[in-house]
């Protein structure tokens, strides 16, 4: 209990902090639109090029863009991994100001990695600093509602939601009661989400089937203004065997399948034509075949040395998929090994990109001594490789055993990109754009429920939305 409070300390101070711009900037002075709803759904991992890719068997997809709107692109937010993403999706500003970095930090005190990833530790409340779509609806009035949404365990202002948690007693713990006593009269089988957790890639399927009948369920029952859906099966499927393969494929359709269930619980509880669907995803896909050690540089450098309890340690690299953190560990020297280590990482085979703290707000970070969970240096690799967590001291790079899939690569790589697709009420028919940014999301959900997000750093897509 101590170490986990010692973890939330830095956390609740930067919620705390942020406490004046989280109620402020939610406050809308529009007129909420209680008669419509927007739905976002998250297709983990569906990249851009997907959509145009006749292999992709997507028909629910390209429909709703022949109905609405579309993106040929969607840039991301660095790391483009899923938990800084998806809050990025529904507050519309980068991870250094919702205050969700990564999937994961490196705690400097505790020397502990301390995971987002899958909501195991922190409530909702205790690391977003920004306000979210679905807190400026239920301010105004509207009914909101999540499934396996990121970064939003116990979220207040969620009126029905399940979290994107893996452990069975915290997942129903933190699941609104009434909920769970819908779907166990429905049949649908919430007490399999811990079994379907562990059985990895192969239980994804049957997790997104489940999450898709929840949200129907949702729908159905409480027609809620907002309601969020994390699907998982393309990401799981291109992280085991790289990106367009043929179980990448499979699940494209599996999602496209899960869409069309959702679309089909809109029309059958005469919600359609007043209903909005965003579809989008938070990050693209590379295929890689190599890996980088990084902490085995560090050694090389000399600034790791021994295992285990003996481990003496100057500085650590914190893999983010195709990207990395790099936490300086030694204080009094931190400005020269920072400078060491981003010449040393220029020379290192698949490193692409070393972002020096300089450059940080650019990328939507804070520098770390506003924020302690942000690092001294980032890295993005290149095309084919990916970082590794391997610390053993031997090689730097190493092969796969075969092709493999990752994301946390810079946000600005053309494979990065994600799928954006928004049609239905309020939306014109026919619209192509050739790139937005994933800060634009929330913002234009909010106009299309009649509110405002003044917070967000995106902006309202007015070129795609009819006024009414």
């Amino acid at each position: 209990m101590a170490y986990l409070l010692k973890l939330r300390l830095p956390i609740l101070f930067l919620a705390l902090a942020c406490l004046a711009s989280f109620i402020l900037p939610g406050t809308s002075s529009a007129e909420p639109k209680t008669d419509r709803t927007v739905i976002l759904i998250s297709v983990d991992g569906l990249a851009h090029y997907y959509f145009d890719d006749p292999k992709a068997q997507i028909p629910t997809i390209r429909q709703l863009a022949a109905e609405g709107a579309r993106a040929k692109t969607m840039e991301c937010s660095f790391p483009t991994v899923t938990w800084p993403n998806h809050t990025t999706l529904v507050t519309g500003v980068t991870p250094g100001k919702h205050g969700v970095i990564g999937n994961n930090y490196f705690d400097r005190e505790t020397l502990k990695t301390v995971p987002f990833i899958p909501d195991p530790l922190f409530d909702k409340v205790e690391i977003v600093t920004s306000p979210t779509i679905y807190d400026v609806a239920h301010e105004a009035g509207l009914k909101t509602a999540g499934v396996i949404w990121p970064a939003s365990r116990r979220a207040p202002t969620l009126d029905w939601q399940v979290p994107d948690v893996f452990d069975q007693e915290t997942w129903e713990d933190a699941s609104t009661p009434s909920l769970l006593e819908e779907l166990k009269a429905k049949g649908i089988p919430y007490e399999r989400q811990m079994e379907w957790c562990k059985a990895g890639t192969q239980g994804k399927a049957m997790r997104d089937w489940m999450y898709g009948s929840i949200a129907s369920h949702v729908l159905a029952t409480h027609k809620p203004n907002v309601l969020l859906l994390h699907l998982v099966s393309v990401d799981a499927m291109e992280h085991a065997t790289g990106r367009q393969s043929p179980e990448a494929y499979w699940a494209c359709n599996d999602s496209d399948q899960r869409i069309r269930q959702v679309v089909e619980a809109v029309e059958a509880a005469g919600m359609r034509d007043r209903t909005t669907f965003f579809i989008c995803a938070d990050h693209g896909f590379i295929t890689y075949t190599k890996q980088i050690a990084a902490n085995n540089v560090l050694r090389e450098m000399g600034l790791r040395s021994g295992q285990g309890l003996k481990l003496e340690q100057q500085a650590y690299v914190l893999g983010q998929g195709g990207g990395a953190f790099v936490y300086i560990l030694d204080e009094a020297n931190r400005d020269e090994i920072a400078q060491k280590l981003a010449e040393k990482f220029k020379t290192v085979e698949g490193v692409e990109a070393v972002i020096e703290r300089k450059d940080f707000a650019a990328m939507g970070h804070r520098d770390p001594t506003d924020d302690p969970r942000e690092p001294d240096l980032m890295l993005s690799a290149a095309d084919g490789y990916s970082f590794s967590g391997s610390d053993d001291g031997k090689e730097v790079i190493s092969e796969t055993d075969g092709p493999k899939g990752s994301h946390g690569y810079l946000h600005t790589h053309p494979l990065m990109g994600a799928t954006c697709v928004i049609s239905g009420a309020g939306v014109k028919k026919g619209v192509v754009l050739e790139k937005v940014s994933n800060l634009d999301v929330a913002p234009t959900m909010a106009a299309l429920l009649g509110l405002e997000m003044p917070s967000a750093e995106g902006r309202v897509l007015e070129e795609i939305l009819t006024g009414e």
